[in-house]
C-alpha cells in the first residue's frame, strides 16, 4: 500500500494511492500505479488498526499536492554504507555504521525545492537513498525483530554541502540546511528493501545506479543498531546510505531518485542568499 500526506486547498491529509477499496474488515486496501487518492480519516502512525479509514473522498493525483510523507522528530542517517561510497569522500568503511542526524526542518517533499546556499557553500552534492519509515515507539529492537517497527519505506536524497562537510570536521552543518532532506513521493508498506535497484538522475543523466542488496549493512541490522543508541519514535527517519556517484548540483538541475517498487522523488534546485 502506499501511503501519501497531501494537500488539497488549505486541507492536509494522509490518503491511500492507487485504485482504492475497502477488505472485509473496513481498512482500505490499493493497488498501486493508479493516479488517485483516496482520503484518509486519522493519522496512520496513531494506535490501533481501527484509528485509521476511508473517508469516501477520493481525487485525482494530478489535482493535489503531495508533501513530504512524514514530519519526523528525527532522521538518522548512515554514513558509507555501500562498497565504494565512503572512498568519494576520504573515508573508509568501518567496523560499525557512522552515524549521524539531519533536522526535522530539513524536510522537503516531492517537487519541492532544494535551496542553494550560494553565500556559504561552493559546492552542494545530490546523494540518492532508501529511507526507513519507522511505524512505533521502539528501543533496543533485534535485527530478527526490526520489520515489526518498520511502517514502510521511501525515497530519500541526503543533499550535503560537500566543502563544509570537509572543513567543518562534523557533518552538521553541511547536512543540516533547510530543504536538505527530500523524501517522497510517498511510503510504499508492502516492499521487501533487501534487493530493490536505486537509481539517481540529474537532468536525466543517471549519476548513480546500485541495489540495496549492496548495502554493508543491511536494513535490520541498522534498526538493530540505532535503537540501541536511541528511542525511535513513529515517525522517524532512517537514512540507509547512498552508492557511489555522489556528485555536484548547480542551479536550475532537476534531481530524481529512484527506488524500484516504492516510486520516484524529483526536486529542482534553486539558489539562494
Amino acid at each position: 500500500m502506499r501511503i501519501a500526506r497531501f494537500a488539497k486547498g488549505g486541507d492536509v491529509a494522509y490518503g491511500v494511492v492507487g485504485e482504492t477499496q475497502t477488505d472485509g474488515a473496513g481498512q482500505p486496501t490499493a493497488r498501486p500505479g493508479l493516479a488517485v487518492i483516496a482520503e484518509l480519516r486519522g493519522h496512520p502512525f496513531g494506535p490501533g488498526k481501527g484509528s485509521v479509514q476511508l473517508t469516501g473522498d477520493t481525487y485525482p493525483l494530478a489535482e493535489v499536492r503531495l508533501l513530504a510523507p512524514v514530519l519526523p522528530s528525527k532522521v538518522v542517517a548512515v554514513g558509507g554504507n555501500y562498497t565504494g561510497s565512503g572512498r568519494e569522500i576520504g573515508a573508509e568503511p568501518g567496523v560499525e555504521p557512522v552515524l549521524f542526524l539531519k533536522p526535522s526542518t530539513a524536510v522537503v517533499g516531492d517537487g519541492d525545492q532544494i535551496a542553494y546556499p550560494v553565500k556559504l557553500t561552493q559546492r552542494v552534492d545530490y546523494a540518492g537513498e532508501l529511507a526507513v519509515i519507522i511505524g512505533r515507539l521502539c528501543r533496543e529492537v533485534p535485527a530478527a525483530q526490526a520489520a515489526d517497527v518498520i511502517f514502510g519505506y521511501t525515497c530519500a536524497n541526503d543533499v550535503t554541502a560537500r566543502d563544509l562537510q570537509a572543513r567543518d570536521g562534523q557533518w552538521t552543518r553541511a547536512k543540516g540546511f533547510d530543504t536538505f532532506c527530500p523524501l517522497g513521493p510517498w511510503i510504499e508498506t508492502d516492499v521487501d528493501p533487501a534487493d530493490l535497484e536505486l537509481s539517481t538522475t540529474v537532468n536525466g543523466e543517471v549519476r548513480q545506479r546500485a541495489r540495496t542488496s549492496e548495502l554493508l549493512y543491511d536494513v535490520p541490522a541498522l534498526v538493530e543498531y540505532v535503537s540501541t543508541v536511541m528511542t525511535l519514535l513513529p515517525g522517524d527517519v532512517l537514512l540507509t546510505g547512498t552508492p557511489a556517484g555522489v556528485g555536484p548540483l548547480e542551479d536550475g538541475d532537476e534531481v530524481s531518485v529512484t527506488i524500484e517498487n516504492i516510486g520516484s522523488l524529483t526536486n529542482t534546485v534553486v539558489g539562494r542568499d
